[in-house]
């Protein structure tokens, strides 16, 4: 029996398909096309959206966002593998009626309109909570790092240069002895060629050198604690992140169906002071008033939470193990209770601490020191609370904000799964799935553009799962 066979390559039909018999009626392209051109791409701050009246037309911007939506959508984020599927792929030539712009105009796209791609994020999120995807009562904040162009040995920081410099003193030195040595049997180190060698690497260091003192001058410059040399807005991460140099990317996801409500890059190493604008400009996209927010210790920071509270955002952060005495294994702060109405803490003993002291920690908010000296010195758990003579506990004079955050978390221990549960799903489809475990471009407005492509591209794969594109579709039909 043959096998099935496919039609003569250079057989003439008398009626030519059509491009458009390729597409099917639930195929993605489709809706990426009608949810472009309900856009208002000049209003989402769009170059050439106008075509100019002389000079050599151009490519129209909303052709070149669905080649972009598609690409990431599809995991192909390079401007020259994008050029590569307009010649091949059939639903880029469908979706682009067989436009091919060039790697180049391509690239130039993304780079120019760089801040219009969030506005087109958020658009999609108004899309999809006008489909009752998004619950609008608890979004989980986190962040995670991706990698930047550049690489760990082209960051600098001031303990870094001087080892560095040190290292190069210390080869220097050597060298340079080794010199004099070779000039005392001038005649054995001339046939051996050891001065030569060692003159060229005298002066590879001392290249070396003076490039490390340029870098050091440039960092005292900027007044910042660390510079890139190849992309100068991407900091060091912490070890923990397995990320040498990149970028700190955060996200705020609706635990309904985990859609990414808001995100942000920033260059900022630490998640400490980004609760507050990131949950506010989910609350704003998503159209509420109020709106509960959790996030993990990483976030603890005292004016943040009340930042949060102010903005109409309930936040749910638990408290780290921070301090001397949980390092030593002595009792924590929340071993000591809070006496509102006496102003005091009880201590585990059961002893009473009155405040002692005060001092001013920012123009508006004092720390309190509370204490009791004579209860201390006959308390039989002494050696479980402190090594000194008497101990002492700190109280913000706005830290009633954290008290009602313990309550809250008291009341409601499961909102912290919640939040694992929720947030971690997009950072792993975004970096397993979607393949994005570093970034293509430099310098933090582009980087952004990136990720606001990744976001939009994240929750349309989401969407679909949800509801399928014939809903989407009839989402942005007129």
């Amino acid at each position: 029996m043959a096998h099935i066979s496919g039609d003569d390559r250079s057989q003439l039909l008398l009626l030519p398909d059509s491009v458009d018999d390729y597409v099917g009626p639930d195929n993605v392209v489709r809706f990426i096309e009608a949810f472009v051109d309900g856009l208002d791409l000049k209003a989402a701050d769009f170059e050439r959206v106008r075509a100019k009246t002389t000079g050599r037309p151009g490519y129209d911007p909303a052709d070149l966002l669905k080649l972009y939506i598609y690409g990431y959508l599809n995991r192909v984020r390079s401007s020259r593998r994008l050029e590569v599927e307009t010649r091949r792929n059939l639903e880029v030539i469908w979706l682009l009626r067989r436009l091919t712009p060039d790697f180049k105009t391509i690239a130039d796209f993304r780079r120019d309109n760089r801040t219009a791609f969030r506005q087109v994020f958020r658009e999609f999120v108004v899309l999809c909570r006008e489909l009752d995807l998004f619950g609008c009562e608890l979004i989980a904040i986190d962040g995670t790092r991706i990698k930047a162009v550049n690489s760990r040995e082209r960051n600098f920081t001031k303990a870094k240069l001087a080892k560095a410099l040190a290292e190069s003193d210390e080869r220097l030195a050597r060298y340079l002895k080794q010199l004099d040595e070779a000039d005392k049997d001038h005649e054995v180190a001339l046939e051996s060629g050891t001065v030569e060698k060692l003159q060229e690497k005298i002066a590879v260091i001392r290249d070396r050198r003076e490039r490390l003192e340029g870098h050091g001058k440039a960092l005292a410059d900027s007044g910042e604690d660390q510079i890139s040399l190849t992309d100068p807005d991407a900091r060091a991460m912490h070890s923990s992140s397995r990320v040498g140099v990149g970028y700190n990317i955060q996200i705020a996801v609706d635990t309904k169906h985990k859609l990414i409500a808001e995100q942000q890059v920033h260059s900022k190493v630490s998640d400490l002071g980004l609760m507050t604008e990131t949950a506010e400009a989910a609350r704003d996209t998503l159209g509420v008033d109020k709106i509960d927010a959790v996030a993990d210790r990483g976030y603890f920071k005292i004016e943040d939470i009340e930042a949060c509270e102010a903005a109409g955002i309930v936040p749910y952060v638990p408290k780290p193990q921070r301090g001397s005495a949980v390092a030593k294994g002595f009792f924590g702060k929340e071993q000591f209770c809070y006496d509102a109405e006496a102003d005091t803490y009880i201590c585990p003993g059961g002893a009473a601490l009155s405040r002692v002291s005060s001092r001013p920690v920012r123009d508006d908010v004092r720390l309190f020191n509370y204490a009791n000296a004579a209860a201390c010195k006959t308390c039989a758990l002494k050696a479980r609370c402190t090594d000194a003579a008497c101990r002492k506990v700190t109280r913000y004079e706005n830290e009633a904000v954290l008290d009602r955050m313990a309550k809250r978390l008291a009341a409601r221990p499961g909102v912290l799964d919640e939040r694992r549960e929720s947030v971690e799903h997009p950072f792993g489809s975004v970096k397993q799935w979607m393949g994005q475990g570093a970034f293509l471009m430099r310098r933090l407005e582009n980087v952004r553009a990136e990720f606001s492509l990744t976001a939009i591209a994240y929750n349309l794969r989401r969407a679909i799962s949800l509801v399928g594109i014939p809903a989407l579709m009839a989402a942005v039909r007129p």
